[in-house]
């Protein structure tokens, strides 16, 4: 059972998804949660409070899912190793998962939607909607690819166009599962996807190795 901290979380971030951080107030986060303003204080002192909260639960979700798919859980100067020991098809297993995340799950299809409303009205907002969603995904995957391609993983390629190709279907799928029924096909264009990519980017075996896909 839900503690209440974790409804009026969940609450106030599915108003904020729905009509805008700016446009939500306490008020109306406790009255859709059917309890006074006074009675949600005790839990948080302020609407940022409620936001950085949320903010703080995104981060610690994405920590345990990167440690769930054996996928790096920080930035590259943090952790090198774990950057160089990544298996592709861990990789591969990541991002289908993420695809979920971001669109069928309730607290992340929520998270992404708020950012996407509030991104162009507020620079923190752009710039945690980049990190997110944009910029963040693409620079950890050019470290992650230069990392694979020093080890012999992948062939030799640009990294950071690599990080592109392979993160644009991604987005595109993602931004296409908000329209009226969704997309269908997205989880097969997705996995068609990534099966192409794996296969023009992963290394030829040394002579004398068996082949197999890290």
């Amino acid at each position: 059972m839900k503690d209440t901290k974790e409804r009026i979380l969940e609450t106030a971030l599915g108003l904020f998804a729905r009509e805008g951080y700016r446009a939500v107030s306490v008020s109306r986060i406790a009255g859709a949660l059917g309890m006074t303003k006074g009675a949600l204080y005790k839990h948080f002192g302020s609407k940022r409070d409620i936001f950085d909260e949320i903010v703080a639960k995104m981060v610690e979700i994405d920590r345990e899912r990167a440690q769930n798919y054996a996928v790096p859980e920080t930035d590259w100067a943090a952790d090198p190793a774990a950057y160089a020991a990544t298996r592709l098809d861990d990789l591969r297993a990541f991002t289908l998962a993420q695809y979920q995340f971001w669109t069928a799950d309730p607290f992340g299809a929520a998270f992404r939607k708020m950012l996407a409303l509030e991104q162009y009205c507020d620079p923190a907002m752009g710039a945690l909607y980049q990190s997110c969603l944009v910029s963040g995904p693409t620079a950890y995957l050019t470290d992650l690819f230069r990392a694979l391609i020093a080890g012999g993983v992948c062939r030799a390629g640009d990294p950071a166009q690599m990080a592109v190709t392979f993160f644009a279907p991604l987005f595109l799928l993602i931004q296409m599962s908000d329209a009226d029924g969704g997309c269908p096909q997205a989880e097969r264009l997705l996995d068609a996807h990534l099966t192409h990519f794996l296969n023009e980017w992963t290394a030829e075996p040394k002579k004398g190795e068996a082949e197999h896909v890290q």
